[in-house]
């Protein structure tokens, strides 16, 4: 996919693509298997994450279903021009959870020559746009929204619900913190949680 690079060989091009959708979803596994197709043709490929994303593994790339892609964590979007600078493709996983210079850095990736593979959540686990996600979505030549099944229903689901307590916007977890859902049971679930906290609060 998107590998037909370079037609003009004289004004070498790069573009972006952003994968996108909920938790479960397989937002990682698509970003490796676009990573390791370019690698398989002989492409000089890199992947970076938030450094605070430890789930799995310190540095390595990894999906829910254990694929992995070795990557380099890094705590700002300000370094990866520098250490992307002798690859052709660049990936970028958890992109919700990086600084909003990560637009302009993808943009300079992409002005000078390399294709940018994005991966991240587009909503947070109150159903709001995340993050850098909708102006990366904006900017990007390809978007691809991927679905998880809601676990109450069985329908497709875009949502990513937290089952815990806590209101902090970034908290990593998994299945035991987070599930998928569909439009109608998230949002049920959130007006229910807003009657409750409302009605606990009158008391």
């Amino acid at each position: 996919m998107f590998l037909e690079n370079y037609i003009n060989q004289n004004h070498r091009t790069g573009w972006i693509e952003v994968i996108c959708g909920s938790m479960f979803s397989g937002k990682t596994e698509e970003l490796i298997r676009r990573l390791k197709r370019a690698e398989f043709a002989g492409l000089k490929v890199e992947i970076f994450k938030p450094a605070i994303d430890k789930r799995y593994d310190e540095a390595d790339v990894v999906s829910h279903d254990k694929n992995k892609l070795a990557g380099t964590p890094v705590e700002s979007s300000a370094a990866l021009p520098l250490l992307a600078s002798d690859c052709d493709v660049v990936g970028i996983d958890e992109a919700q959870f990086f600084d909003p210079g990560i637009l302009e850095v993808v943009n300079l990736l992409a002005n000078s020559g390399k294709r940018v593979v994005i991966a991240g959540l587009d909503m947070d686990f109150m159903g709001r746009p995340f993050g850098p996600m909708p102006g990366l979505m904006a900017i990007a030549e390809y978007v691809t929204k991927v679905h998880a099944i809601c676990v109450k229903t069985g329908n497709l689901a875009n949502y990513s619900h937290r089952k815990t307590t806590s209101d902090k916007l970034v908290e990593l977890g998994e299945t035991e913190e987070y599930e998928p859902l569909s439009r109608a049971v998230f949002w049920d679930i959130i007006e229910n949680e807003k009657e409750n906290s409302s009605t606990k609060s009158t008391h």
